[in-house]
């Protein structure tokens, strides 16, 4: 995988079924920067949102101690499909996080609820 540094981009038709309106836009005007590093298969994922900072570091297919965007901490396992894509499951969500060119896509599915989030090399 060739990564780097990226920063979210703001994607049309993003929603959540349940949250409040007010909710999905602040969600949506949020500015968020991340940055992949790797090391053979070892990978260092921080994500800097305003203040917040949250890095995680696992090594492929190994179990690691993973922060979700809540702050809890889970334990989880890391999988790597073909040469582009992260995989991961934890509490009943499948997240994917795929490198094209110079855009990543996050996805995350619960159920019949998904998140999608595009960002863009800086």
């Amino acid at each position: 995988m060739e990564l780097g540094c990226f920063c979210r981009c703001q994607e049309p038709g993003q929603g959540a079924a349940g949250l409040p309106e007010d909710q999905i836009q602040k969600g949506k005007d949020l500015k968020s920067v991340s940055e992949i590093v790797q090391d053979g298969k070892k990978f260092t994922v921080t994500v800097t949102t305003g203040s917040k900072v949250m890095k995680n570091q696992f090594t492929i297919g190994e179990e690691s101690e993973i922060e979700l965007l809540n702050g809890e901490k889970v334990k989880a396992v890391v999988q790597m499909e073909g040469n582009n894509k992260l995989v991961t499951q934890v509490k009943g969500m499948t997240s994917v996080t795929e490198l094209n060119g110079d855009t990543i896509t996050y996805t995350m599915t619960m159920g019949d609820l998904t998140l999608k989030r595009v960002s863009k090399r800086i």
